[in-house]
C-alpha cells in the first residue's frame, strides 16, 4: 500500500522534464462523511459528522495532486503532520535533491514539531497562524492606525500589513508572523500567517503567496464531488486507501485530457464534469477491424474536430 502511493508521487515527478529549481506544496485535509463504523472513522465536532480526514497534498500550480493519504477523522496533530511531511520529503529527495520546497497549509499545521522539522531540514512552509492576545498586542499600533484612517476617510474597507517576530509557548524559537488587518464599518479583522520565510513584503507573502493556496480547497472539490473520492465505503481503512488511490489516479486522467486540449478552446479550462459531458459521454459507432479500431460520432457532434486531434495530442504521453 506504501508503494502503491508512493507511486502518486512518482508520476507527479515524472510530470516535469526535468528537476524544477523549486516548488510549492499545499496540504489540506477534507470531511469525508461516513455512514457506517468503518476503521478510522471518528466523530468530528467541528462538522458534526462521524468521518474520516483524508490528508491531499497538491501541487497547485499546475493542478497536479500529490498524495492522497486516508486518516482518521480528527485533526492531524504535531508529530502526525511532522511524519507525513517527512516521508513525503524524503521520496522526493530520492530524485530531485537541489530542489527548493515549500509546503503551505492553514492553521492546523502550523505545529511546532512540523515548523522546527522543516527547519533542520531546509524545507521552507508558510502556515496559517490562530491570532492570540500576545500576538495581537504586537500589531496593536499599525491596526489602530489602519482604523483611524479608515474612518477619517470614511471608507468602507481599509487593509494593511505588518509583521513581527513571535514566539509562542510551544515553540522552541522566535519566528516570522505576518498579519493582513482588514478595517471596515463593521470593525477590525486580523488574520496572521507564520513563515520561515526571509524574503518578500508582508503583503506578498500574505496576498501573493498565501492566499494562493485557495487554490488547493477547488481542486479538493474536483477530487470529491466531480469525482466520487468521497466513496470510501468500505470497512477495512485499506480497502477505502485502495479508492483513494484510485480515484486520484481518474484525476490524473482527466487532467492529462484537459491539458492536452489546446488553449484557445474553451474546454482547456473546464471542470472534470463538463469534459465528461461534452467528450466523453456522447454515443458512436465502434468498428473494429483487423488493423484498427473507427469511432463514428454522430454529424452533428458539437465538439468532432477536437474529438479528432485529442488522440494524437495524447499519443506522444502513452508508452
Amino acid at each position: 500500500m506504501i508503494r502503491l502511493t508512493y507511486t502518486l508521487v512518482d508520476a507527479w515527478m515524472d510530470s516535469y522534464p526535468c528537476e524544477p529549481a523549486s516548488i510549492t506544496l499545499d496540504i489540506d485535509d477534507t470531511c469525508d462523511v461516513v455512514h457506517g463504523h468503518q476503521q478510522l472513522s471518528l466523530f468530528n465536532a467541528h462538522y458534526d459528522e462521524r468521518c474520516f480526514l483524508p490528508i491531499h497534498v497538491y501541487d497547485t500550480e499546475t493542478s497536479r495532486p500529490v498524495a492522497v493519504v486516508l486518516r482518521p477523522g480528527k485533526t492531524p496533530g504535531g508529530v502526525e503532520v511532522r511524519a507525513h511531511l517527512r516521508r513525503l520529503v524524503r521520496h522526493i529527495r530520492t530524485r530531485w535533491h537541489k530542489t527548493r520546497i515549500t509546503f503551505r497549509g492553514d492553521g492546523h499545521y502550523a505545529r511546532p514539531e512540523a515548523m522546527t522539522w522543516c527547519e533542520n531540514n531546509g524545507i521552507d512552509y508558510i502556515f496559517g497562524l490562530s491570532g492570540t492576545k500576545p500576538l495581537a498586542r504586537k500589531v496593536d499600533e499599525v491596526a489602530d492606525d489602519i482604523r483611524t484612517r479608515r474612518a477619517i476617510e470614511n471608507l468602507p474597507v481599509l487593509r494593511g500589513y505588518t509583521e513581527t517576530r513571535h514566539k509562542a509557548k510551544s515553540w522552541d524559537r522566535e519566528r516570522r508572523a505576518v498579519a493582513r488587518i482588514e478595517a471596515t464599518m463593521l470593525g477590525l479583522d486580523i488574520r496572521f500567517v507564520v513563515t520561515s520565510l526571509d524574503v518578500g513584503s508582508a503583503e506578498w507573502i500574505y496576498d501573493s503567496l498565501y492566499c494562493a493556496r485557495g487554490q488547493a480547497e477547488n481542486l479538493i472539490k474536483l477530487h470529491k464531488t466531480q469525482l466520487a473520492s468521497d466513496r470510501t465505503s468500505c470497512r477495512s481503512a485499506l480497502a477505502n486507501q485502495v479508492r483513494l488511490v484510485l480515484h486520484t489516479a481518474a484525476y490524473w486522467l482527466m487532467l492529462t485530457v484537459r491539458d492536452a486540449i489546446p488553449k484557445v478552446r474553451e474546454l482547456a479550462t473546464a471542470e472534470f464534469t463538463t469534459l465528461r459531458l461534452r467528450l466523453l459521454k456522447i454515443a458512436a459507432r465502434v468498428v473494429e477491424t483487423a488493423s484498427r479500431i473507427r469511432l463514428a460520432f454522430a454529424a452533428a457532434c458539437p465538439e468532432a474536430d477536437l474529438i479528432r486531434c485529442l488522440p494524437g495530442a495524447l499519443l506522444p504521453l502513452g508508452p
